[in-house]
């Protein structure tokens, strides 16, 4: 592709959870390498205070993180992505806008923290489990050979990345 680092966006309806902790994932696992962004279809407006938390907590930098519209990636000057993963349901089955320079896109597909239920506990647990599903797809991703894979092999390991591994009997 280029010498430049790689440029990924990460898309979900709201853009206040999910897309925001693989923002944060691939900026500091990817550093150098690939440079992470995210936004959403519908995005909320704010970034959802327990994602927040969770990075803070991880020793993130929180500083970057704001929800935001999609349509912000889709001008002409913006920065051209390589790479566009759907990480909810919904944004996957949305009509995206066209992304300049055509980027290999994948669906990562992982359950909404924010919509989970019950204790202040198990609420903090299904933000820690979405964290960890997106950082293990984000280590697979960063670990790929780029340059030695051919367009549709890259293709065919970033759909792989994105289907849930069966689980052994």
């Amino acid at each position: 592709m280029s010498d430049r680092p790689y440029n990924v966006l990460f898309l979900c309806t709201g853009n206040s959870a999910r897309s925001i902790l693989a923002e944060a994932i691939l900026n500091r696992l990817g550093q150098g390498k690939f440079k992470a962004y995210s936004a959403g279809s519908q995005p909320k407006g704010e970034v959802h205070p327990y994602a927040l938390q969770l990075l803070k907590t991880l020793n993130h930098d929180t500083g970057f993180a704001r929800s935001k519209s999609w349509e912000e990636f889709a001008v002409p000057e913006a920065p051209q992505m390589d790479f566009v993963f759907t990480v909810c349901d919904n944004a996957a089955n949305e009509a995206c806008p066209v992304w300049p320079g055509q980027p290999m896109t994948a669906h990562w597909g992982v359950p909404d923290p924010a919509a989970a239920e019950g204790t202040e506990a198990e609420k903090h647990f299904a933000f820690d489990d979405t964290y960890r599903m997106l950082n293990n797809r984000i280590s697979i991703f960063i670990s790929l050979p780029m340059t030695s894979l051919d367009k549709l092999a890259l293709q065919r390991r970033l759909n792989e990345i994105g289907r849930d591994v069966p689980k052994a009997g």
